[in-house]
C-alpha cells in the first residue's frame, strides 16, 4: 500500500506547519458523507496515533487511519492553482464515481 504528494502539495503543508508553529505532518482521511457516499479529511498531526500508517514524500509525513487505507491506497495528494483558485485535489485510482459538486465519492 502506498499514499504518496507532490511536490506543490508537501510544500502547501510545509508552509502551514512552519505557520502553525507545531506538528509532525498532516492526516488524510475519509468520512461517510455527501450524495456519493464518502469524502476526504485533512487534519492537522500533533500526536501520531498508534494505528496510523505513515507515508514520507519531500520532507513532509502524511498519516492514515487503518479504516481509510483501504480506500486511499495508491491515491496522490496534489496541491493545484488554477486562476484564482487553488486547493488540494485528491487523485485516488480507486474511485468509482463522484458528485456533481465533486465534493465526495464512491469507490
Amino acid at each position: 500500500m502506498a499514499i504518496s504528494l507532490t511536490e506543490a502539495a508537501a510544500a502547501h503543508v510545509r508552509k502551514h506547519l512552519v505557520q502553525r508553529g507545531e506538528g509532525s505532518g498532516i492526516r488524510l482521511g475519509v468520512k461517510t458523507t455527501g450524495c456519493s457516499g464518502m469524502a476526504y479529511v485533512l487534519e492537522y498531526v500533533d500526536e501520531p496515533a498508534a494505528e496510523d500508517t505513515a507515508f514520507e514524500g519531500h520532507g513532509v509525513t502524511l498519516f492514515i487511519d487503518p479504516k481509510s487505507l483501504v480506500y486511499l491506497d495508491g491515491t496522490e495528494l496534489d496541491f493545484v492553482k488554477e486562476g484564482l483558485n487553488e486547493g488540494f485535489q485528491f487523485n485516488n485510482p480507486n474511485v468509482s464515481g463522484e458528485c456533481g459538486c465533486g465534493e465526495s465519492f464512491t469507490v
